[in-house]
């Protein structure tokens, strides 16, 4: 295995984890928002109001993106192993 090899697999480790993390971040980042924005219109500040629609609306998330995020890591996982087995076999 030369750097070649390794830079491309550290890549593809890279793009995987932009790939599982930031549609949940993204989700996080709009519940806040909106949660933000209704606090700031009534003028409530409660930090428990804040906490439990983000943990209800990254659950949501998980739960309907759970299938997404499992294929694609799988699909990684077996590329990483084919290429230990490409190199053990060398």
């Amino acid at each position: 295995m030369n750097g070649t090899d390794v830079a491309a697999l550290i890549r593809d480790c890279m793009i995987v984890t932009m790939k599982l993390s930031f549609p949940v971040l993204g989700v996080a980042l709009v519940a806040g928002l909106l949660i933000s924005f209704i606090q700031a219109i009534t003028q409530i500040n409660e930090a428990t109001l804040a906490f439990l629609p983000k943990v209800l609306a990254i659950g949501l998330a998980l739960m309907m993106l759970g299938p997404f995020m499992a294929t694609t890591l799988s699909s990684f996982s077996h590329r990483v192993f084919d290429r230990i087995v490409a190199i053990g076999g060398s």
